[in-house]
């Protein structure tokens, strides 16, 4: 007997055979036949989904893509039509450039009605097309299950990143017969390329004659699951190795072959060591021009190896010798099998007074100051001393991310959710949010700027309403402190319109029934993480830091990556 049911209904069904688990989102008028069949899906017996009522749409897709990187599934977000669905393309944009798979479901209204100016339409498909890897409108309720199917087929296969569907309520209305569908191709998408041999052979080559091999390690090692097979690459070729900002977690910081953080406000010895190599073993990294500084000056000594799953990454911008297309969870093992047995021990010995000399004249001073305010890097330092690198850590953008990424400790793989070729302040609490629901046996620690916190301030109610379990601290330093540090450095320390008047957080967090301490004197610092961290659901802890803290070491822009500076001389 045929089963003649909704548009909405289909939704929630095809959502099921995907396996979906939580949903980010907001209601509004254009997709209200949805919600008021979610409404069925979300309890009593029929229930399958945990929706998360967020208060912006931006921060649905944010959460949708803190649970995806996280828990490695694809993170879901419902919206409405016209402002509904362009608040989300903030969120599609930056998992566009961090590789982050999310579906983002949009109201749209009635067919008919489409090109006729109606109430809250716009244009989403072609808006959204530059920016995500598959943007379609689902106009007839009989091709649901199908376009559901290859969105997240899409989403989750090859280079990860955002599908967006617009869903006119006509589709969601009409009814259609039932039929479930799985798409597992999808003609002229390759999203797993076959391995060349011949450039296995010649990569494994260049590797067993290298003096001073560098691996640089990024977040397409842990979006592939790759992270045993980089180990055993590394130490069978005793290859030191760089990470990228997002491919932190890819290696243990303990990890006796990782040499440190790349790129503007990385570490020094990697940068400088760029700079020698004579090969370079780029792995699911798009050398982003944050980690190679002038690229005309760029490594140009070293043979380039790249391990991409994304042909257009190669040659985009820096030139390589050996390109190797495919799923690293694939190349690595494959390249692995042709490696001599590597000593590496002089060169890797020659890290140490690069590292030596940034320890003493960066890290001591940053996370053990003696005296005066607080500083951003110790009370990152202290954060991931109490939690024993078993956090997971989300940051907003700007000082805060660098302070964070660079000092906080990963023993545990996918463990850094930040906005990185975005770079969108604001990313902070709403994706602290998705991830407490992506890993919920884990701590989330989300590290704020007082900037990008009142950017999605609205997200308390949401994690009020949750009591989702997000530690939030405060780097609340009264500037947006990226922009004052580079108005310091190269406008003559002309502070336009980078001083911030902030609220009182205690009353906020009072409103909002979130459990808050403030901090000023280190002496308190100990304490007040072990409350935070004690407590039951979510937490604010305000750090009061010194105004003109500064991120080092930095790469100035338009210099060259080995230009680092350890210090700033106003």
């Amino acid at each position: 007997m045929k089963e003649i049911i909704t548009g909405a209904e289909a939704l929630m069904r095809a959502l099921c055979d995907e396996g979906v688990k939580t949903i980010f989102g907001y209601p509004g008028g254009a997709i209200m036949p949805v919600y008021d069949a979610l409404y069925d899906y979300t309890r009593g017996e029929k229930k399958a989904f945990n929706h998360i009522l967020v208060r912006h749409e931006q921060s649905a897709a944010h959460a949708a893509e803190g649970y995806a990187r996280v828990s490695g599934e694809v993170g879901v977000c419902l919206v409405t039509s016209g402002p509904g669905a362009t608040n989300t393309l903030t969120g599609v944009a930056d998992a566009m450039m961090d590789s982050t798979p999310i579906v983002v479901i949009a109201g749209q209204v009635g067919v008919a009605a489409l090109g006729t100016d109606a109430f809250q339409e716009v244009d989403l498909v072609g808006v959204a097309q530059p920016i995500s890897k598959w943007s379609y409108q689902i106009r007839r309720p009989e091709d649901i299950a199908w376009a559901v199917s290859r969105a997240f087929f899409i989403a989750r296969t090859g280079r990860p990143g955002p599908v967006v569907l617009d869903f006119p309520k006509n589709a969601q209305v009409s009814t259609t017969e039932w039929q479930s569908c799985r798409v597992d191709f999808v003609r002229s998408y390759v999203p797993y390329p076959k391995v060349d041999e011949t450039c296995l052979k010649e990569a494994a080559e260049l590797i067993n004659n290298a003096k001073q091999p560098l691996a640089l390690v990024g977040q397409g090692v842990e979006l592939g699951g790759a992270q045993a097979e980089l180990k055993a690459f590394l130490e069978k070729g005793d290859i030191p190795a760089g990470r990228t900002m997002l491919g932190l977690s890819a290696l243990p910081s303990d990890h006796p072959l990782n040499v440190g953080m790349l790129g503007m406000h990385g570490n020094l010895a990697p940068n400088v060591k760029e700079q020698e190599c004579d090969v370079l073993i780029a792995i699911g990294m798009r050398f982003s021009d944050r980690v190679t500084g002038r690229t005309d000056t760029y490594a140009r000594q070293a043979k380039v190896i790249h391990l991409d799953i994304d042909k257009s990454e190669i040659n985009k911008n820096v030139h390589v010798d050996v390109p190797i297309v495919g799923d690293c969870k694939v190349t690595l093992p494959a390249l692995t099998q042709l490696l001599r047995k590597g000593d590496h021990l002089e060169w890797k010995e020659s890290f140490l007074p690069l590292m030596e000399r940034e320890h003493n004249q960066v890290v001591i001073p940053a996370i053990h100051p003696t005296s005066g305010p607080l500083l951003m890097g110790e009370v990152v330092n202290a954060v991931a001393e109490a939690t024993k690198g078993e956090a997971v850590l989300v940051t907003d953008v700007g000082q805060n991310q660098m302070f964070a990424c660079r000092y906080f400790k990963y023993r545990r793989n996918r463990s850094v959710v930040s906005s990185g070729g975005l770079g969108t302040m604001g990313f902070g609490m709403p994706a602290a949010i998705g991830a407490t629901f992506g890993a919920p046996d884990r701590t989330t620690c989300v590290f704020m700027g007082d900037g990008g916190l009142q950017m999605s301030i609205q997200e308390l109610g949401t994690i009020m309403e949750q009591q989702a379990p997000v530690k939030m601290i405060l780097l609340n330093n009264n500037y947006l402190g990226n922009v004052r540090q580079w108005q310091d450095m190269f406008f003559e320390r002309r502070k336009s319109f980078t001083r911030m008047l902030n609220p009182d957080y205690a009353q906020i967090s009072a409103a909002y029934r979130i459990g808050y301490r403030k901090v000023t004197d280190r002496a308190d610092l100990a304490e007040a993480i072990n409350e935070m961290l004690s407590t039951k659901g979510p937490f604010l802890l305000e750090c009061m830091i010194r105004e003109e803290d500064n991120v080092l070491p930095m790469t100035p822009p338009g210099k060259s990556v080995d230009e680092m500076m350890l210090s700033i001389e106003l």
